[in-house]
Parts: structure tokens; sequence; C-alpha cells
């Protein structure tokens, strides 16, 4: 494809001063999304992806199997409140799941919110559900065309109704409901000026109360933070006795914990954790005395009780212990700790007295990850004064099969087997270890075929992440299946600066040390193409998000590694990325180009600012959504153009704008199918792999 082929874009004078060096920046105008010259761009530039996808003889084949696939009925894990039960279910190729209420955890119910009604295109999604404790309330948000923001409804459970209660303009957070369902605590923000809706800084978070039955304008202030970048969320304890307060730095792992007396609310707020120096969450507490899961003194997390009359760290009392592998959650269910670890990237359960003292495991077949929880729920629930625990189970090859585990006997039992059309035996997966320039050995995942033998061409999708303290474990998509089903090879790699391994692995892929995270998937690269099953140029990168930024940074400093590349939502401007929405919150892992030595740390590997004049890149698909407001669009805007400037040959350079779409949270099924469709058919056709 020609440079010539491209739409025009044009070149700008912008440029910026960053501390002596001057930066231009010709395609700064591509940041409007919604300027008529930049749609202008934008359709020219979707009319050019079309063109070259459509030619890909194996589109609708692959489009043909990924709906047959992806229709197969998703059930989420199950949950009681108040005697009711409530599960998401999705039936096949439904845009949105919906919620049933049922008598028992296996019944057919009743529906009772379906967000498929709410728009004709089902870019509606309910992104947060929160029941009472008496199971007659279900406070639920709705986000529209994939924004982060959320407006919350109340329905009535027994009647399938919505109440009159309305509270717009919410961010990031849960509904906390009291347990007498008065109301409940929400995360809310200053309402953008009209126009700013999906640019604007999302800044100035607050806790506020809503009580049922009056207007939002009536809501009540609860917490106010002293600095506008300090992220509350709120949680009413196990008790209902204390409101918690917990406060992040942007997306700095570590927080502070501020306690309310639900009781004497006019005593003000008490500091459990005063200061950001760990990481810290509440498990539930007894009394005074509250349980937290803390990398305090311990790399890999631990449980210690903290009394809130003797809250100094010299008195906080170990309850679980650190252990070789990494505690990402502890639940509180039938008076017993639930602890939820990663043991080599894949999920481990163990069961603990009050005391710390270890009680049995609960069975988690093979290399495996808890999933299929409701809205923004882990995959695990029970109550605090039950024994049952429901939980679901998803793998590389396993679509999700819930599990009933009863904490008094020990035994568990299948509840409802996976169900997609995919037999696990006929794939294999193995983890090894790859040595990273600096001798680290990073895992990564290989999952294939069974009768998939090595020949040196195998054509590899190479997924990574690398960031935020976060796991990447296995799990199913229908997109990955449909891959290896047509003979490729799928690796998932375990990078540092995410949360597999504790505090250390997130700090050496974090801040100065970034360029570690870009150092192990190269190093992966190079392992795929020296391992006798592929080469270079049958290998795919793929991430999203941070992850795009990974591929990016991948693609402008090793173009040589790679047969294909397929940004998603990427941040791959790392001069101007926090200026627009959360992005300010990023710097705990990026740090601040504004501050001369930080500024350092992110020049050097900028995807947008690294891009070679005449260099040929290999075949470079960038995706994105005209309304994500969390990584905003003119990242992907700005990169593309500068590819296509600067590409030498005629490999594709090419971006897909999804319309009504966002960073990818709540996209309905159709436009799900659609881009994941556009997703193979441009690895294949760049990597030259025929039918």
């Amino acid at each position: 494809m020609p440079e010539r082929s491209y739409p025009l874009a044009r070149r700008g004078d912008d440029a910026d001063d960053y501390h002596g060096e001057l930066i231009p920046d010709p395609y700064r105008w591509l940041e409007d999304t919604d300027a008529p010259e930049t749609r202008t761009w934008i359709e020219a530039e979707n009319e050019l992806t079309e063109a070259f996808l459509a030619a890909v003889p194996a589109r609708e084949a692959i489009r043909s199997r990924l709906t047959e696939l992806w229709d197969y009925p998703k059930l989420g894990v199950p949950f009681e409140r108040g005697g009711r039960w409530f599960q998401t279910r999705q039936s096949g190729l439904q845009n949105q799941p919906v919620l049933f209420v049922m008598e028992a955890p296996d019944d057919e119910g009743r529906l009772l919110l379906d967000p498929n009604v709410l728009s004709g295109s089902g870019t509606v999604a309910v992104t947060s559900l929160e029941v009472t404790d008496d199971g007659s309330l279900a406070a639920y948000a709705t986000s529209e065309g994939g924004s982060d923001w959320r407006t919350w409804h109340v329905r009535d459970v027994a009647t399938g109704l919505d109440r009159e209660d309305l509270v717009e303009w919410s961010k990031f957070g849960l509904a906390a409901w009291r347990r007498d369902g008065s109301g409940f605590y929400y995360v809310g923000m200053e309402r953008p000026a009209a126009g700013a809706e999906y640019l604007a800084e999302s800044r100035g978070a607050r806790i506020l109360f809503h009580r049922l039955g009056t207007p939002q304008r009536s809501d009540t202030l609860v917490y106010a933070p002293d600095d506008p970048d300090w992220l509350p969320h709120a949680a009413v304890s196990d008790d209902d006795g204390y409101l918690i307060v917990s406060i992040g730095r942007g997306t700095f792992p570590e927080a502070r914990i501020e306690v309310l007396d639900l009781d004497h609310p006019d005593a003000g707020f008490r500091e459990l954790v005063p200061d950001f120096i760990s990481r810290v969450a509440v498990a539930t507490n007894l009394g005074t005395t509250f349980y937290l899961v803390t990398d305090y003194q311990a790399e890999r997390r631990r449980v210690v009780a903290v009394d809130l009359d003797a809250p100094e760290r010299e008195h906080w009392r170990e309850i679980i212990p650190e252990t070789p592998d990494t505690l990402l959650e502890a639940h509180f269910y039938g008076g017993r700790f639930v602890c939820h670890y990663l043991h080599d990237a894949h999920s481990v359960l163990r069961v603990y007295q009050l005391d710390g003292e270890h009680v049995h495991d609960i069975p988690v077949a093979g290399s495996a990850s808890l999933a299929g929880g409701a809205v923004e729920h882990e995959g695990i629930e029970g109550r605090p004064t039950s024994d049952a625990v429901h939980f679901g189970i998803t793998s590389f090859t396993e679509s999700g099969s819930l599990w009933s585990h009863d904490l008094e006997s020990g035994t568990t039992r299948l509840l409802q087997p996976s169900a997609a059309q995919v037999d696990p035996e006929a794939f294999v997966t193995e983890q090894i270890l790859v040595p990273s320039d600096d001798g680290t050995p990073i895992p990564m995942f290989l999952t294939r075929r069974r009768d998939l033998a090595p020949d040196g061409g195998i054509p590899v999708l190479l997924y990574g992440y690398g960031g935020f303290d976060i796991p990447i474990t296995p799990s199913f998509t229908v997109t990955q299946v449909v891959w290896m089903e047509r003979g490729g090879v799928l690796a998932v790699a375990n990078l540092r600066g995410g949360g597999e391994y504790g505090r250390a692995w997130h700090d050496a892929g974090r801040l100065a040390n970034k360029q570690n995270v870009f150092d192990d998937f190269a190093a992966c690269a190079r392992w795929l193409a020296n391992s006798g099953w592929s080469r270079a140029d049958r290998i795919a990168i793929n991430g999203a998000s941070n992850g795009g930024l990974l591929v990016g940074a991948c693609l402008t400093q090793h173009p040589e590694l790679f047969g294909a590349a397929i940004a998603e939502v990427g941040v791959l401007d790392m001069l101007r990325f926090h200026k627009f929405t959360i992005g300010w919150a990023w710097t705990s892992d990026f740090g601040n180009p504004d501050d001369p030595e930080q500024y350092q740390w992110l020049r050097p590997y900028s995807p947008l600012h690294n891009v070679r004049d005449g260099t040929s890149y290999p075949p470079t698909l960038l995706m994105t959504g005209d309304h994500d407001d969390r990584v905003v669009p003119g990242h992907s805007f700005k990169f593309a153009a500068t590819l296509q400037a600067a590409q030498r040959g005629e490999t594709p350079m090419l971006i897909r704008v999804a319309e009504s779409a966002g960073h990818g949270l709540g996209k309905p099924t159709a436009k799900q199918i659609a881009e994941q469709t556009d997703f193979l058919a441009f690895i294949e056709a760049a990597l030259g792999v025929t039918d």
C-alpha cells in the first residue's frame, strides 16, 4: 500500500518546549475528535481499512465461526441478598447481559433488568450493580457508548420497576448501600461543561450520599478529599457500623483509609491507615477490629488485624502471613477468610479461620482464573453469615464453569459446566520461562491445538500488558479459540509491571523501570522466533490500553521482531497523556512529563515520538473508539497519521475507529464480533496465513 494512498493528514505547526527540547506535534488537531476536519479524516481512514479487510479471503469464514462460537449462554456467579438470588445471564448473541432474580442459585428465575431494551444499538450497558442487604432494591449504573460516566438508577426487585431516583455524573466507584435501604454512597464529580463530557479532566471525586426518594441536588456531601488528585471509594462495613473510605492517589496502588462511625457521624472520620506507604484494603471488621490485606512488610501481601482505637502500625497483628504466592483478595464468608491467591499467574483459593489457622483449600483445577462475577465483582460470591460460596472458573480453553462450595463440610460441586462448544482436551497449555535482557525469567503461557507440531513457521499471537499492578491470568475469549482452531499459537506473557508476583514485580516495570516491560516482551518474541515453533515474520503482537503502549513501544523499537502489530485503545503519546480525562492518574506507572527527570524516562520510549521516517514497519492496525473517555482516541489518531507519513514500502498502516464505542466496557456483542472479525482477518492477511 503506497504512502500516497493514505488519507491526507494536514501537518500543523504545533510544538512544545519540554525542558529545553522543542517537540513538534503536527497532528495535534486530531485530538479534537468531533471537529469536522477530524471526522472527515476518520471516515476516510475507516474506508481505507474496510477496503483492505474486505479483500481478505478468510474474513467471512472468520466472522461465521466467531458468531457460531459466540452463541453460547454466559452465566454470572449467582449471589444472595435477603433470601433472593441474583445472576447475570447472556443467552448467546444478546448485546448486553440481563439480570435475573431467583429463589435458589440454580433456579430458572424471572427477568429483572434487561439493558438491551435501553437502546436499539445495544450501546447502553449496565456497568455496575449493587443490591441491598435485604434483596429488595437494586442500584444499577448505566453507561452510554462505552463512556466511563455512570448514571445510577434504582429498581424495585418485587415489582421490576424503577423508582424515580436518578444520580448522574458518577465515575469509577460502586454504590454502597446502607443496610436499612435508606440510600447509598457513591462517587460523584462536577458535571463537565456541555460539549466537553468526553475530554474533560476527571478530577475532584467526592463521596456523596443519595437518600431514596429525594432529588440528586439534595444529596449529602460525605467526604471531600484534601487533594483533587485523590480518588476516594466508599464501602459500608459488613456490620453496617462504619463507612469505609479508601483513598488512592490516582492509580498508585498505595492507599490510605478513613472510617466514619455511622451511629455517631458527627464525630467525623477517623484515620485507620493515615498515609500512602502501603497497599491496603479492608476485608472485614468485627467491632473496632479491622482486618486488612496489605503489602506492608509483606512483598506478596498478608492479612493483619488493626484496632481503630490503636491503629499505629506497631500495633498491627499478623493474622495470615505472607506466602510465596500473591494474595489478591481476602473475603469474609461464613465467619472465615476465603483468600484468593495467584500461584504462577493462576488462581488458588484457601480458607482460614479468623485466627489465621489454615482450614482447607478450595479446588481450582489447572491453569485457571476466577471469573464470571456480577458487574464489577471478582468472580466469587458469599455472605459473612453463610457457609455457601459460589465462584466461576475460566481458562484459555474453558468458557466458564460455575461452582458451589460449602465452607463447613469442605465439599465442592459443579453448578454449571462451561457452555461454549469448545473441547478443552483438543488444546494444550504450558507455561515456560523466557530470560529477559537482564536475565529475569519472564513466565509465558503457550496454548495451541494438541495436534499442532512445530515447523518453524506457525503463526503466533503474542499478547501482553505489563502495568498498573494488574495480573494477566488465563482467560477465555472466542477470538483466541478461533485463532487456535485455525492453526495459530496463543502466547500470553506475564511481564514486569503487572500484579502477578507482588510489589517488586510491579516496581520493576514502572516509572524509571518501564523499559523493562518492553524488553521482556521483545525477549518473548525472540524466544518464539528461535523456539522451532515460529519466526519473526509470523509473530503478531497485541495489547490494549497500557498494552497498546506496549505494542507501540515495541513496534518502534524493534520493527524487525514482528510480522504484525495490533494496538487497541493505546496510550501512545507519552508527553500529553496526562492532559485528558483520567490520564493524570497514570503518572503512578509512567511518571510525569512535566517533571524534567521523569520526562527523560518517557521521551525515549513514547511511541508517537519515536517513529522514524523511512522505516519499514510491519503491518499495523490501530483500534480505538470515537467515545473513549479513558484513553482518548487522539492517541491512536496521531500515531496512525505519523506512521502513515513515515512508512517506507507497501505494508499497511491502518486504523479502525468504532463509532459509539469507548474503552471496551459494555461494548455490545454485535460490535465485538465485527471488531474481532477484523482483528483476526488483519492478522492472517499480515502474516500471510491462508486457509
